[in-house]
């Protein structure tokens, strides 16, 4: 009779999968294998091969449907691509054009990953690409160790694969060095190329991680210390005519784009200020009128959000310019005024307030 530990390590050897061989010339995968450690579902890898054309290239009437390593190739360039914003149809056609890496690859594959030699999307992290659900897998990461050993991967570009590999690998030195940008980039380029892409690719993963690794506050902390690095030549004397409060609708959690709209506004010399902490009506009227700022700015994600900050400010502060960005469903919430105004975009919220504070 078989224990349920041995049941447990069957399961788990079916999702890993174990190279077998095909006719003995070269290691090859089952579907499921393949889909679990690239971080798809099935049903993808099978569109994929409908839509795309990146199926096993061969394979035997009323035998089970097994990658054999040039395939796996193709398949994790495929992956790698998408990630990085690539259009999944071109993204197919570099797959199908790339020279094949050989049968190593496939035994890489279906080897459990060690700390360093995760596959590109993050050990133990499975993602629907092409819609399809996908089980959990369990990080293997070491025990008993409080801090992870520097990064190898220093020469690595900077894209947001590499920073959900890093964050999933829970690599906190190599997610900051990849996030640090170039000095001449600009913040919303960074943040919509970069760093909202990453964090996106994080949020579609299921992991099962251990306790104090948790891939999205490893960005969020990065992505924290780059904006605070780049807002240090900014004037923070809270009395200049320049500043601009910016905090988030009652009840919502502060956004990290809220931090970068405020870094962006820094870039242009304006000293933004990021409200933290109870923002009741009278609350904010009081800092209001301690700090004269130039404008206040409100967010919400939301589609129905609690504007009521936003009508205390028009009517006890109506020469005070108030920016509110809210999604569609919410801009007939927003409450009228002389100084009111909806903004649609971060740029475009940019572009107002500078104007206010020229």
């Amino acid at each position: 009779m078989r224990s349920d530990e041995d049941e447990a390590d069957e399961r788990l050897e079916e999702v890993v999968g174990d190279p077998t061989t095909d006719g003995g010339h070269e290691p090859v995968l089952t579907v499921a294998a393949v889909a679990a450690r690239l971080g798809v579902a099935p049903a993808t890898l099978r569109t994929w091969d409908r839509r795309y054309g990146l199926g096993p290239s061969a394979h035997t009437a009323g035998a089970h449907r097994r990658y054999g390593a040039a395939d796996v190739a193709r398949l994790m360039t495929m992956r790698a691509l998408t990630l990085d914003g690539v259009p999944p149809a071109e993204a197919a056609r570099v797959a199908r054009e790339a020279p094949a890496t050989g049968a190593s690859t496939v035994r890489h594959l279906a080897a459990v990953p060690d700390l360093d030699s995760a596959p590109t999307d993050g050990v133990g992290a499975l993602a629907p690409t092409d819609g399809g659900s996908t089980a959990p897998a369990v990080t293997d990461q070491p025990r008993g160790v409080a801090q992870r050993p520097a990064s190898r991967h220093a020469d690595r570009p900077a894209t947001p694969t590499a920073v959900i590999d890093a964050a999933l690998r829970a690599d906190a030195a190599e997610v900051a060095r990849l996030l640090v940008p170039a000095p001449e980039v600009d913040v919303l380029r960074w943040w919509e190329d970069l760093v909202a892409p990453a964090r996106a690719g994080i949020a579609s993963r299921t992991v099962l991680a251990r306790p104090g690794d948790e891939p999205d506050a490893l960005v969020v902390a990065a992505a924290l210390g780059v904006l605070r690095t780049r807002a240090t030549h900014v004037p923070r004397h809270p009395s200049r005519r320049r500043i601009v409060l910016l905090l988030a609708a009652p009840g919502e959690p502060r956004p990290l784009s809220l931090h970068v709209l405020a870094g962006a506004l820094a870039d242009a010399g304006v000293d933004a200020r990021v409200v933290a902490g109870p923002t009741g009506r009278h609350r904010l009227l009081e800092i209001a009128a301690m700090t004269s700022p130039s404008a206040v700015v409100l967010t919400s994600e939301l589609a129905a959000p609690d504007l009521d900050l936003v009508a205390a400010l028009a009517d006890g502060a109506p020469d005070l310019p108030v920016f509110v960005m809210v999604p569609d469903e919410a801009a007939a919430a927003v409450p009228p005024g002389a100084q009111v105004q909806r903004v649609r975009s971060v740029p475009g919220l940019v572009h107002e307030v500078r104007a206010v504070c020229a």
